[in-house]
């Protein structure tokens, strides 16, 4: 390799470099430090007040609640897809796979609107509820299924590759050796998937804190009682209290960034493994 080439390689790769470091300083750093900024503009005091407001506390208490639900729900059909769809032949394997990536595809804010045709008023579905005592639309459960719809693919996304390339030979030996399906899965097969679980329940929490679209269709914007983070920062960016909005989003970014952190740790703990 001669010294133009050389250097028309360094020139190549500083430029890709400083594109993606400018992309990422405009995308990301900007947004992070203008949130801070504005949040502290005010003095502490004022950010204090903000962040340990009732109406906060209960929106950051509903956002956990909303969150722990959805990886839960999410963690046993993640699972269970996965395994079903990496273990075993069936009619209609294909379409299952394709209804996995549903919620990609379709925009939150049409799924919360579904969730409002099927649970709402006009459905027959609501009058039933209403007799067992349920209400779905403007009230917490409602924002649980929105949630759970737009987060579960992360799971059983982040495993069936994992099942896939770990193959079937493992299982079926224990199989012969009299060990039956939970043991294998529990002895033979989580060991193998545990960091692309993890991965995949980080991704889903992720996700889950910081749904907007589907959550402000259902949720009836219902302050203390059905208001999420993101919901609770949208009113108050709506009623320029900008101080108070700001200050209520840095504590979704302290969220995000610890969930960075997981999410490093476990990517580096996984490779380490490999």
């Amino acid at each position: 390799m001669d010294n133009n080439e050389k250097t028309s390689e360094k020139i190549t790769k500083w430029l890709l470099v400083g594109i993606s470091v400018l992309f990422l300083a405009v995308m990301l750093l900007l947004p992070l430090i203008t949130v801070i900024t504005e949040a502290l503009r005010s003095g502490w005091k004022v950010y204090a007040a903000a962040v340990t407001d009732e109406y906060t506390i209960k929106a950051l208490l509903l956002t956990v609640k909303v969150t722990i639900f959805a990886v839960i729900f999410n963690t046993v059909f993640g699972v269970f897809a996965a395994w079903a769809l990496t273990k075993f032949q069936f009619r209609g394997k294909k379409l299952l796979t394709t209804l996995i990536d549903l919620p990609v595809t379709i925009s939150p804010v049409i799924a919360g609107l579904i969730f409002l045709l099927i649970f709402g008023r006009q459905s027959p579905v609501y009058f039933f509820l209403m007799k067992l005592g349920i209400k779905v639309v403007f009230s917490v459960p409602g924002i649980i299924i929105a949630t759970v719809f737009v987060t579960f693919p992360f799971i059983s996304r982040e495993l069936i590759p994992v099942l896939e390339a770990q193959g079937t030979d493992e299982e079926e030996a224990a199989a012969l050796m009299g060990a039956k399906g939970l043991t294998i899965f529990r002895r033979v097969t989580f060991p193998h998937i545990r960091w692309a679980f993890l991965y995949g329940v980080v991704l889903c929490a992720a996700r889950a804190m910081g749904e907007f679209g589907a959550v402000s269709v259902l949720s009836g914007h219902l302050r203390g009682r059905t208001n999420t983070l993101p919901l609770h920062v949208e009113i108050l960016f709506n009623e320029f209290q900008y101080v108070p909005a700001f200050a209520v989003s840095s504590i979704l970014v302290l969220m995000a960034v610890v969930i960075l952190v997981i999410r490093s740790v476990i990517e580096y703990r996984g490779k380490k493994e490999i």
